[in-house]
């Protein structure tokens, strides 16, 4: 190709999104270890970066709807994975919860993961507060683990810039990041937002800007995945993220198979062996109808171009919906997505990611059906008091009197590193747990999920029996539901 062979020879790595993000994004996270292990093996040969195969939603998921240990998910692929390094998704001192958590109890967790096969932690903090890093990456690198400092890309544009979300914010993270002890550093586009010319321009900045290698993670919501990452990989990043096709796309990641393919016999091609994935693709199809059910199929288009302009993560929209739905108020969606902008900017222009998309989401659906912060949630005035870290910009003096009015905690926000006002909690969790929790693993499913994690303790020892919902539908039974539902469409068309 011409002007390729001024390119200096760079393959760039792929990390497998499938077992993680991939089903996370698409079927609300409920591939179960079953389906996974008939083809671990094989794509742990396939020669990719890494594997990304825990974190996010999988430890809640796990235990809460499919009734398995998460850390024993890790275990099993890990017997039959031991080549590629395994990475997970942490989100700082929340963990894989949904508030901070004493250091001690952020401690204990890291340990854990290391200990069951974690090799690559990508740490993120939804506010992007680098205070949130400390506790967690001072573990991983006493664990000799690999850190991913990692970026969650935000805008308040159609494209990047404008007085907050522009480049110099970006480096200025990535410096931070890398003075702390990161291994390497992760653009984190949860929303698909990231267009295709401002990775590359950031990616190119970025390289001049810090040492470490780069990776990229994006969605196909918008539609813009796979040509952001061309562009990116064109400007030099190290890594991209995807997944395998059954798994990709909609709000997952880009495929890999046509991106092989589009840098195929170029200066960055990885030479994975497509034929391969295609395989492997080939499994997932066919165990992919006992998820179908978790698959969105309201609308005729895979992706969202909505979110070109909203710029509201699928998550988010659903939580919305399900809060308006059960007050009755679906009719006033289109409100809630004009006060979403202004609640916010009122709180200080937050990336919308878990948990600051839930507390922005929540806050905006009570402005319109109760009137502007008439009615709190406690997560909005724990936000506005300083526990979930520093907002990109100050919240006005305004904003922090009517959202503290009346908090317990006071109205003056705290200005220190928010886990420094937390009691260690592992030895109160440890008590509450004795007779039920046998190790630290179980310990640690109680300590971030009280209610559902003592659930599934008393299912996983036999204390309650599993219930039916947990358990998972034979591909028989699949079978069963098509033939019954065929047969109903033949009878009616006779009608």
């Amino acid at each position: 190709m011409e002007g390729m062979e001024k390119i200096a020879t760079k393959p760039v790595g792929i990390t497998d999104t499938t077992l993680r993000d991939g089903h996370q994004s698409n079927l609300a996270t409920r591939m179960r270890v079953e389906d996974m292990v008939p083809i671990a093996e094989e794509l742990d040969q396939a020669g990719f970066y890494s594997a990304e195969v825990w974190g996010g939603a999988t430890y809640d998921v796990c235990h809460r709807f499919l009734g398995e240990d998460p850390w024993e998910r890790v275990r099993i692929l890990k017997k039959v994975m031991p080549k590629t390094p395994f990475q997970m998704l942490l989100r700082g001192q929340n963990l894989v919860g949904y508030r901070h958590y004493a250091d001690d109890l952020v401690e204990a967790f890291v340990e854990k993961c290391a200990e069951v096969g974690i090799d690559i932690f990508r740490v993120f903090d939804a506010v992007n507060d680098e205070r949130n890093f400390e506790t967690a990456f001072k573990v991983i690198k006493r664990c000799g683990k690999h850190i991913q400092g990692t970026i969650c890309y935000s805008l308040t544009e159609t494209r990047m810039g404008g007085p907050i979300y522009n480049i110099n914010y970006y480096l200025e993270k990535a410096k931070i990041l890398e003075s702390m002890g990161a291994d390497s550093i992760c653009i984190k586009d949860m929303a698909a937002l990231i267009a295709p010319y401002d990775a590359y321009e950031l990616i190119k900045a970025l390289k001049k800007t810090v040492k470490v290698p780069l990776q990229i993670h994006t969605h196909y919501t918008s539609g813009m995945g796979t040509m952001t990452y061309l562009k990116a990989i064109e400007a030099g990043v190290d890594v991209v993220d995807t997944a395998l096709a059954p798994f990709a796309l909609r709000s997952s990641q880009p495929a890999v198979e046509p991106l092989l393919v589009a840098i195929q016999g170029t200066p960055w091609d990885p030479k994975i062996d497509l034929s391969k994935l295609l395989k492997l693709g080939e499994y997932l199809e066919s165990i992919a109808p006992k998820y179908r059910d978790f698959l969105d199929t309201t609308k005729m288009s895979v992706i969202d171009t909505a979110v070109l302009k909203h710029q509201i993560p699928g998550g988010m929209i659903s939580n919305m919906v399900s809060q308006l739905r059960q007050q009755n108020a679906l009719h006033r969606i289109s409100e809630v997505y004009a006060e979403l902008p202004r609640t916010r900017k009122d709180l200080g222009f937050p990336p919308l990611v878990t948990p600051t998309s839930q507390i922005v989401g929540v806050q905006a659906v009570l402005n319109v059906l109760f009137g502007r912060y008439k009615m709190l949630s406690k997560e909005t005035q724990d936000y506005v008091y300083g526990l979930y870290g520093k907002s990109p910009v100050p919240i006005s003096d305004e904003i922090k009197k009517t959202v503290l009015k009346g908090y317990k905690k006071g109205k003056d926000p705290i200005t220190c590193r928010p886990a420094d006002v937390i009691e260690p909690e592992l030895e109160k969790v440890k008590e509450e747990t004795k007779g039920l929790a046998k190790d630290l693993y179980d310990t640690l499913i109680y300590a971030l999920f009280p209610q559902t994690g003592t659930q599934f303790l008393k299912w996983k020892y036999g204390l309650e029996p599993v219930p039916d919902k947990v358990k998972p539908k034979t591909m028989e039974e699949i079978k069963r539901e098509d033939e019954a539902i065929a047969k109903a469409k033949a009878e009616a068309q006779k009608k």
